[in-house]
């Protein structure tokens, strides 16, 4: 019998074209497991792929979270200003 699959989507969105695969795992893959599975990683820097810039529906996740279906793996990059200087910058 065939092991259960599930699909989600993951996204990686750079200044440039947002990175978009969608793939298919056994049901009880976590977040890193998915992100290895998508090829992303081999397309991004090194460093771009942080385990604490990992998101799902705009909330942070850990890398071990399980998966379910649909779900969307969102890897963030690193801030270019911090909020609070940017804020102050337009004050100015």
């Amino acid at each position: 019998m065939a092991e259960p699959t599930i699909r989600v989507e993951v996204v990686y969105a750079g200044a440039g074209q947002p990175i978009r695969r969608r793939v298919e795992l056994a049901d009880g893959s976590t977040v890193m497991q998915a992100i290895a599975a998508s090829g992303i990683a081999a397309l991004l820097p090194g460093d771009a792929i942080d385990p604490a810039r990992l998101g799902m529906f705009a909330r942070r996740v850990t890398p071990e979270r399980l998966l379910r279906e649909g779900d969307r793996i969102e890897i963030c990059r690193p801030l270019v200003l911090d909020p609070m200087e940017a804020r102050r910058r337009r004050a100015r």
